[in-house]
């Protein structure tokens, strides 16, 4: 009894812990995927430190052969002028520096072997974490379109149903009274005695209303041929 009891309760515990990640399963993603953002951030930089070091190692190894080329050569010049016992100090000092370059040049072989290794493993993860957050913009896109369905019975679609009806019959009202105002225009303007004398004068019946370019153009000819021939 006391054994299926604990069970109970560590099965309620359990059920009610993966609800509260459920429930909040994006924003444990987001936080995730910030991690691992950080992360790779991290590689990246250890594998600008491992290049620094390779290169660091490689200009070592530089000054070290011309360490041991200076040195050959002064040894050499002291074995021609019978300084046996310095070209033989010489000697041992060549060779402690030989088995120096022969490390560094190991160390650069398995510095280049390393930064490769990492240089994949960061491209792998860079690639990995552009998935992630693709994915998690589309689960968060999902998500929002789910809450919009579930908020039932006055659901986020219901209100933009209203919301399209109601602009509906708004747009049909403005159509309707923009109808209204333009008959009533129509029949003042039918009934307006200037309106009338307008369209005869533009039928040719009468003398003409509106003064048009050619009209005022006309005017102005005749008044400055008046002015010149008065100054003459």
């Amino acid at each position: 009894m006391f054994k299926s009891m604990f069970a109970l309760i560590r099965g309620t515990a359990h059920e009610t812990a993966q609800g509260v990640v459920d429930q909040n399963a994006m924003i444990i993603l987001r936080q995730q995927i910030r991690d691992s953002a950080d992360a790779v951030a991290g590689a990246k930089k250890a594998v600008a430190i491992a290049i620094a070091q390779n290169e660091q190692e490689k200009r070592q190894h530089t000054k070290l052969i011309q360490r041991i080329e200076d040195l050959e050569t002064r040894t050499i010049a002291a074995m021609e002028q019978g300084e046996d016992a310095l070209a033989r100090e010489a000697a041992e000092s060549i060779s402690i520096l030989e088995a120096e370059r022969d490390a560094s040049e190991k160390a650069q072989a398995s510095f280049t072997r390393e930064i490769q290794r990492l240089k994949r493993v960061v491209q792998h993860s860079e690639a990995r974490l552009r998935d992630l957050k693709r994915g998690q913009r589309i689960a968060d896109a999902t998500e929002k379109t789910q809450r919009l369905r579930q908020n039932t019975p006055c659901s986020g679609l219901s209100a933009i149903q209203d919301a399209e009806s109601t602009l509906n019959r708004l747009q049909e009202r403005q159509m309707e009274m923009d109808a209204a105002t333009n008959a009533l225009d129509e029949m003042a303007a039918e009934s307006n005695p200037d309106t009338i004398a307008q369209k005869l004068s533009d039928a040719g019946c009468g003398a003409p209303i509106t003064s048009f370019a050619d009209d005022v153009l006309a005017r102005l000819a005749k008044k400055s041929a008046k002015k010149q021939k008065k100054q003459n």
